[in-house]
């Protein structure tokens, strides 16, 4: 079954094409609510498996291996395990405001678990990898109930964190263990031996989930800091599905190779329910995903054997998915490629492209959003840099804000001014309500945060941060608990924690700081102290560079932007020190830009007419991992 989009029970057995923006408003003439067929997550697998109920939903490699003998979960048996997940919950004491928290690698059951506690509950994945206390400050803001996490295994810590924070829980009831025996006087059950006896056909508790039901708290704002809890409801969920699916054509049967976090909108929506709800199937790679080094070593071998339509992660992977040589393998299933999370260096791809004959879909959104809000339609023209077009029934603006948020005026065509954004996936609010002041302009726009322009044909271009977070990795860092403790230090005046360009992040943090009058550190000395006392080591400064005096705004602020540019500036100094190497007069300087944000200048001096091109071209090169826009200027 191809061409029919099992969401949507309007779209007959082709999809529409959106190629132009009044193709698009045709469709958005029927309310979205009134096209939708799936009122919840729990519908939306369901529709999925009914394509076809004997096709595989899952096949996991544990290896991430080509020759792996994957474990296959077929539809039927993943709706009866997920039904089966919900009622274990409702049988615990779950009901429909409850909260059940999991920490678990990509296993089966970690699907199973995601969409059970959508279907009984309240589900809040969360990330394994953070330190315990970060754990448990989150279990607590979501008020569990019920925790799943994995057992006592070699090689993980998952269940040592656990029993230290264990104790904090306050409103815990129970724990179950993936693959581990329980121990049930505690508290503790086995998910094998609680989930077997349950009901498979029907949900116990009789709940008819509607739409504007919460569904997920995902947890945001960065790895340090006080854990924000997004509240998405089922139709947010499920709009993510239907658009992701709806402009990606999806078909029923095909594959998809998985290897991101379930705890990452990316992972959980844009991917593992939208490929369930199309009936196509996961290739799990391994429990530890794209982090597993074999994911991406095998990543042609893979593509051969499951031939999925599409080469789909975050740009880190995409940019060492380059580096891998293809050999033999056949790549002829492969239609495109489609990166989000952080920006796609423009060199990557170009690289994409040429290399692979793939458009390069880029996407932009956030977990307020339920992940994809724009991106690059495959029926338009590719403009390799930006983040493409609202999806259907999405909208974008961006504005001018007053110092207490409120909009201005809209910003002009190509004026850079603050994202905002509003549609079916806009979330209704963080769970802690002092976390909503500030997230919300003119009530329903969700203030993104970020900067950007609209071109004269709609399309999005990201140019910059009006928030603070560092983003490596696609893992947002908030600089502000890091800079607390840079100030605990005895010689620190001022203290400024932000991003500096890297080749392989995107970003890593780099710390700035003006001494006290008469102060002295010794070299490292500030390092060590920071190093010390941040507990996530990903948010630790890669270096901390003294400055005097400290760049600030009329107010008094630490004026960051200015720090932004002399962090990359050092940066793509070091990187352009081969040229400099050759005798050649090669200098860098980054600063503002009207369209771009921020752009990098290389000024090369005295280079003769004959030898511009060759030079140029290194410049070319060596600057082309990098997402900053540069020019250069000889003189």
């Amino acid at each position: 079954m191809t061409g029919i989009h099992l969401l949507d029970r309007i779209i007959g057995s082709e999809y529409p094409s959106l190629a132009t923006d009044t193709e698009v408003r045709a469709l958005e003439q029927v309310p979205y609510r009134d096209r939708i067929a799936a009122q919840s997550t729990y519908d939306a697998i369901r529709l999925g498996a009914a394509n076809n109920p004997d096709a595989r939903a899952i096949q996991f490699l544990p290896n991430a291996d080509p020759a792996d003998t994957p474990v296959v979960v077929s539809y039927r048996d993943f709706v009866a395990r997920v039904t089966q997940a919900a009622n274990m919950f409702h049988a615990l004491g779950a009901g429909s405001n409850d909260v059940v928290s999991f920490l678990l690698p990509l296993l089966p059951e970690a699907f199973i678990t995601l969409f059970g506690a959508e279907a009984a509950c309240i589900a809040n994945p969360v990330n394994p990898l953070l330190e315990p206390h970060q754990i448990a400050e989150i279990l607590e803001a979501a008020n569990t109930s019920i925790l799943v996490v994995l057992g006592p295994l070699p090689g993980t810590d998952i269940w040592q964190k656990i029993e230290q924070i264990r104790p904090r829980l306050k409103n815990l009831k129970a724990i179950v263990q993936v693959h581990g025996r329980g121990d049930p006087g505690n508290g503790i059950h086995s998910f094998s031996d609680l989930i077997k006896d349950q009901p498979s056909d029907r949900l116990v508790s009789g709940r008819k989930i509607a739409a504007q039901d919460v569904a997920a708290y995902f947890h945001t704002g960065g790895t340090t800091g006080t854990p924000k809890l997004v509240c998405h409801t089922h139709e947010n969920q499920v709009y993510q599905a239907w658009a992701v699916n709806l402009l990606l054509k999806s078909k029923a049967g095909g594959n998809l190779l998985f290897g991101m976090p379930l705890f990452h909108v990316g992972g959980s929506l844009t991917q593992a329910l939208a490929a369930l709800s199309a009936g196509s199937c996961l290739i799990v790679l391994s429990p530890a995903g794209w982090r597993n080094p074999a994911s991406v070593k095998n990543i042609w071998g893979l593509v051969e054997r499951f031939k999925p339509e599409g080469l789909t992660s975050v740009p880190t992977v995409l940019a060492a998915a380059l580096a891998v040589p293809p050999g033999n393998a056949d790549l002829s299933s492969l239609k495109f490629a489609a990166g989000g999370g952080s920006a796609i260096p423009v060199a990557v791809g170009k690289a994409i492209q040429e290399k692979y004959k793939l458009p390069v879909l880029e996407v932009y959104g956030m977990t307020e959003t339920s992940s994809v809000h724009t991106m690059a339609f495959p029926d338009r023209p590719i403009r390799l840099g930006s983040v493409g077009l609202p999806v259907p029934y999405a909208r974008v603006r961006i504005v001018k804000l007053d110092s207490n948020g409120r909009v201005e005026r809209d910003c002009d065509v190509d004026e850079i001014g603050v994202v905002i954004m509003a549609g079916p996936g806009v979330f209704r609010g963080y769970l802690n309500e002092m976390h909503n002041k500030g997230a919300f302009v003119d009530g329903h726009w969700v203030n993104s945060g970020d900067l950007g322009r609209l071109d004269k044909d709609g399309f999005l271009w990201i140019t910059g941060r009006a928030k603070d977070l560092v983003i490596r990795g696609g893992h947002n860092i908030d600089p502000a608990p890091v800079e607390e403790i840079m100030f605990q230090h005895p010689a620190v005046g001022f203290a400024a924690v932000v991003g500096q360009p890297d080749a392989y992040a995107g970003e890593l943090p780099v710390g700035y700081v003006q001494l006290k009058p008469g102060a002295h550190v010794a070299p490292g000395e500030l390092e060590s102290f920071v190093r010390e006392r941040t507990p996530e080591r990903a948010a630790v400064p890669v270096q901390i560079i003294p400055v005097d005096p400290m760049p600030l705004t009329g107010v008094g602020k630490v004026f960051k932007p200015q720090l932004r540019w002399d962090a990359a500036t050092r940066v793509f100094t070091n990187v352009l020190a081969p040229i400099v190497e050759k005798g050649i007069d090669c200098k860098v300087r980054v600063g503002a830009h009207g369209s771009h944000g921020s752009i990098a200048t290389v000024t090369l001096a005295h280079v003769p007419e004959h030898q511009r091109e060759a030079i140029a071209g290194e410049v070319q090169a060596l600057l082309a991992p990098y997402v900053m826009r540069h020019e250069i200027v000889y003189v």
